[in-house]
Parts: structure tokens; C-alpha cells; sequence
């Protein structure tokens, strides 16, 4: 059946707008009429906006679910690493999301993850080896290799990695790269193995130093990391060498909005309309050679109508010639999706975690409110004691992650920057291998933290005086099988009575989860004990270890 389409056409290509009609056939644009000039009190049709870079897992939903929430913001495609589930279930979570995603209008293209693990340093659930990464590659539905985080082994020639890396250009898949800070000769072997995009530019002069060399930057906006105002005048100065992402979005975040919100927040900061579109649309679209957003005769009819373009309210949202958003509902359903997991941790007791502290100079871990780097500080037990209250009155908490695929001693460290004087948070969420992390004032609070996850077998949790909560996380202690309305207002509870309790951080159990990110600088924490990411070693607790 064909469908006609009138407004104000932005061809973002042409860099024009007028008024026009869009005929629409077969799911594909027929044929796309001039037929005035803009008539600015009419609505404006444009292609919908990519995510350029995300991994679904940290909106605590399934794909199916996170579509019901993403079309609503215009969102009609994201590029999606389903990095996180390879690291909790290897090839069986990949086809997972890939299975979940298909319920769902909104195409979601996934990369084959590079790094499962992604180092050799802590304890995943699954490994892709090159053989696995190789068989992903050469399926259709995935699109590209996946951030290749494991730098250090590209720089050094390390076969095994640098082979996946050449597998994918061999067979014309980009590769998506993660390299923070990574500058000068080593940037430049970096992209010289076949590696072109970059979403962990934090400044500026990184940001240019590599779009000099050749990549292409995604401007990173998530509920973690937060770039947009410091390098957003790049869209202006390089256009065509910049996408939006927003990396890791949670559910609460999700509700209020997506892609839409880059885009308006970038034309409100006076950069160029079609600059914003092509970085939101455009250069996502040709890099990652998708069948989807161009809005040119014979291309799928995915589209959006807004208000305007200084408001940008998303009116209505089609995919495939249907509308799937409009009048502020979602036209599709989504079944409830089958639950999967791999948890295997056993619970502890107080004297697992008991740690008797000597006087003497410890290593500490200095986070910030929902950053994923840390500072590596040094402290004296000698001056400020060795007992637990005395720790959380000058904001030291004991950190502890525990191997959630087998039976394990726990690691053990300290952290300041959460402000916590009295109870304990715990998560099943520790990027990338997923072990559980909790950071807590006192030892029987940690151990109730810990076990209610391991009870519900993965999820978020808090243990203080008045007992011990929890949000279930059912499918791979990272996603819940819930409607997404009620995984964001879960997460939004639970978050913000944690934030209660750490008076320092807005983001507790966010920042949390990066604390055992051990390729992000400086010293994190994962379940085989403290490691220092600038040498990339593990590390012991005190100075001279």
C-alpha cells in the first residue's frame, strides 16, 4: 500500500529544506516531490537518528525492551556492541541479543566483541577467541568488529588480536576502536592496524590529534561519561569525521530522552543544522554501511516528523515504511522476553572479607561521581588508623569484587570518593567481565549486600540499618525481563537511596561499576585483586607490594 508523507523535507545530504511530499511503497521511499518553499508552521521530516556507539546491556533492558523506550526520542538505529553479555555468556549471549533484537522494529546492528575477556587480568565468564570472533565476523547481521580495547596488544604486533583486527578489514567490516589518552607513535600503529573510530576522547587535543590521523570521533554523551560539552565545536570544525553515541545509557536516563537530546543540545550551541544531522545520521550510516537513514528513492523508509528544529519534539517515528511512534504511542508490542544467565557464585561470610590492616603507606583507588577513570592515591595507616569507622570518617570505604562464575576468594581494596558513613551497595554490573563489586563502611553490611545478589543471582543492592534491598536483574545479572517503565522507576529508587547513603556521589552505583573497568585509567579493582592500569599489572594493596 502506498503512504504519502507532507512537511518540510530536510535533505541533510543537499543541505536544503522545503516543502515536499515523501511517497512511501514496499517499506522504501518511492519518490521524494519538491513542492514549495519551507513553510516554517509545518512540521519537518528528516531520516531518524543512529546511536553510533552503545552497549544495550547497560539500559538494564533486553533490545526489545530498550526499542519500546528508543523510537519515542526518534531513535530508529543503533550500532551496538553486545560486549557485555560476551563476557557473561561468549557466543550464546551474542545470539541472545541478536534473537531478542529482532522482536523489535528498531534495527539494532550489532559488531562481534574484540576483547572477551578484555584482559587477561580478571576472571570472565566466556572467552572469544579469534576463531569465534572470526565465525560472528562472517555472519550478515554483524556489522563490524566491536571497540578494540586491548591497545597495548595492537601497538606490540600480538598476533592473536591483531589478526581479528585484519580478519574484518579483509572482509570490508570496520573495526571500532578504545583508546584513552593513547597518543603519538602508538596512535598512529593504533590506526595503521585497520582501527577508525574513537568514542573515549575526553578533551579537545586528543580528540583532533586523532581526527588528524585519520579517525573518526564519536562524541560520547551516556548517564556514565559525559563529553558532549567539551568537544561538541568539533561537529562545526570537522564535519563528516563525527558521530554521536551515547556509550552506556541506564533506564531512567533512557526515559527522558536519547539521540534527540545531542541533537538539540547541539543546534541550542549554535552549531550548523546539517553538520548535527550528518554526525547524528549521515556519517554513522555510510560508515557502518547500513540499510537504513539516507532518505534518498529505493532506501528503507526510516524516517521521523518534528515540530521544528529548534524544539525538535519527535512527533512520530517510522521504520520500514511503518509508523512505530506516534501521538505519544509506541505502535508495537514486545512478548516479555525468556530470562538467561550464568551465575555460579556461592555466598560468603564476614570472616571472607575480614582483612587485618598494619600500620603502614596502602594503595587507594580515588573515584568521581559517574567517571570511569580513578586516581591511584596513597595513604598512610600509620596516621589515620586501621578500624573501619575510622577509614569512613575521612571517606575510606573497603572495596570487595567477587568472582561470580566460580567459588573464589574475594579481592580486597579501599576507595574514597564515596562519602559512605554507614551502609553498603553491591552490584552484579562490574564492567567488563561482570563479577560482583561492592563498596560498603563495615564487613557484615558488605556480605548482606553481596549475598542478596547472589540469591536473586545478579541485580543491584543496598544493606544499612534498616536492612537489605534489591532490583532483580534476571537476564545475565545485567538486564531485566520487566516492562522498561518499571526497570526505570526500580533504578531510580534503588539509585537515588543509594545516593543517600553515599553523600558523595549522585551516581553511586554507576560509578561503582566502572571501578573494575581495568582498561580505563588509573587503578581499578578486579576479582583477582587491585591493578594498575597505567602499567597494566596487577597490583598489591600496600606500597611495597
Amino acid at each position: 500500500m502506498r503512504k504519502n508523507i507532507f512537511g518540510n523535507i530536510i535533505d541533510i545530504q543537499k543541505r536544503r529544506i522545503y516543502y515536499g511530499k515523501i511517497e512511501i511503497e514496499n517499506s522504501r521511499i518511492e519518490a521524494i516531490n519538491f513542492l514549495g518553499e519551507e513553510d516554517r508552521d509545518l512540521n519537518y521530516i528528516l531520516p531518524g537518528l543512529i546511536d553510533s556507539h552503545i552497549h544495550i546491556e547497560s539500559s538494564m533492558l533486553p533490545p526489545g525492551s530498550f526499542g519500546l523506550l528508543a523510537v519515542k526520542h526518534g531513535t530508529v538505529a543503533c550500532v551496538s556492541d553486545p560486549h557485555e553479555i560476551a563476557n557473561v555468556l561468549g557466543i550464546k549471549g551474542v545470539d541472545y541479543m541478536v534473537g531478542e533484537a529482532k522482536k523489535s522494529p528498531l534495527k539494532i546492528y550489532f559488531g562481534a566483541p574484540s576483547c572477551v575477556p578484555a584482559t587477561d587480568f580478571e576472571t570472565s565468564g566466556a572467552k572469544l577467541d579469534y576463531n569465534d570472533v572470526k565465525a560472528l565476523l562472517e555472519r550478515d547481521e554483524i556489522k563490524y568488529l566491536s571497540e578494540m580495547m586491548n591497545f597495548p596488544a595492537i601497538i606490540n604486533n600480538v598476533d592473536s588480536v591483531v589478526g581479528k583486527v585484519k580478519f574484518a578489514r579483509g572482509i570490508n567490516k570496520p573495526v571500532d576502536g578504545h583508546a584513552p589518552g593513547l597518543e603519538g607513535d602508538d596512535l598512529e600503529k593504533y590506526i595503521a592496524a585497520g582501527i577508525s573510530t574513537d568514542h573515549e576522547c575526553s578533551d579537545l587535543e586528543e580528540a583532533e590529534e586523532k581526527i588528524n590521523a585519520g579517525m573518526l570521533i564519536q562524541i560520547r554523551e551516556g548517564s556514565a561519561a559525559k563529553n558532549f560539552n567539551k568537544l561538541y565545536r568539533l561537529i562545526d570544525k570537522y564535519p563528516g569525521m563525527i558521530m554521536l553515541c551515547s556509550d552506556d545509557l541506564h533506564p531512567d536516563d533512557l526515559m527522558k530522552g536519547h539521540m534527540n537530546l545531542l541533537v538539540k543540545r547541539a543546534i541550542k550551541n549554535g552549531m550548523n543544522l546539517f553538520n548535527v544531522l550528518q554526525a547524528a545520521i549521515i556519517t554513522p550510516a555510510l560508515h557502518y554501511n547500513l540499510d537504513s537513514c539516507l532518505m534518498r528513492k529505493g532506501d528503507p523508509a526510516d524516517l521521523i516528523v518534528i515540530d521544528n528544529i529548534e524544539e525538535f519534539n519527535i512527533m512520530e517515528t517510522w521504520i520500514n515504511g511503518e509508523v512505530v511512534f506516534e501521538n505519544n504511542k509506541v505502535k508495537f508490542s514486545y512478548s516479555k522476553p525468556r530470562p538467561i544467565n550464568n551465575f555460579n557464585a556461592q555466598k560468603i561470610k564476614i570472616s571472607d572479607i575480614k582483612l587485618d590492616l598494619f600500620p603502614g603507606k596502602i594503595k587507594l583507588i580515588k573515584a568521581s561521581d559517574g567517571d570511569l577513570y580513578t586516581v591511584g592515591q596513597i595513604v598512610d595507616l600509620s596516621l589515620t588508623g586501621t578500624d573501619s569507622e575510622s577509614l569512613a570518617s575521612m571517606d575510606i570505604n573497603k572495596i570487595v569484587v567477587l568472582n561470580r562464575y566460580m567459588k573464589a576468594k574475594p579481592a580486597i581494596g579501599f576507595i574514597n570518593g564515596f562519602g559512605m558513613t554507614e551502609g553498603a551497595i553491591a552490584s552484579s554490573i562490574a564492567h567488563d567481565s561482570h563479577n560482583i563489586i561492592a563498596v560498603g563502611t563495615n564487613d557484615k553490611y558488605i556480605v548482606n549486600a553481596i549475598n542478596k545478589l547472589i540469591d536473586t543471582k545478579g541485580g543491584i543492592s543496598i544493606s544499612d540499618i534498616n536492612g537489605t534491598k534489591n532490583m532483580v536483574l534476571d537476564i545475565a545479572g545485567l538486564m531485566s525481563s520487566a516492562n522498561p517503565e518499571f526497570v526505570a522507576e526500580s533504578y531510580n529508587r534503588l539509585n537515588n537511596e543509594a545516593s543517600l547513603l553515599c553523600g558523595k556521589m549522585k551516581a553511586p552505583f554507576m560509578t561503582l561499576a566502572f571501578m573494575a573497568l581495568l582498561v580505563i585509567p588509573e587503578i581499578k579493582i578486579g576479582d583477582k585483586g587491585l591493578f594498575d592500569v597505567n602499567n597494566f599489572m596487577q597490583t598489591g594493596l600496600y606500597l611495597n607490594q
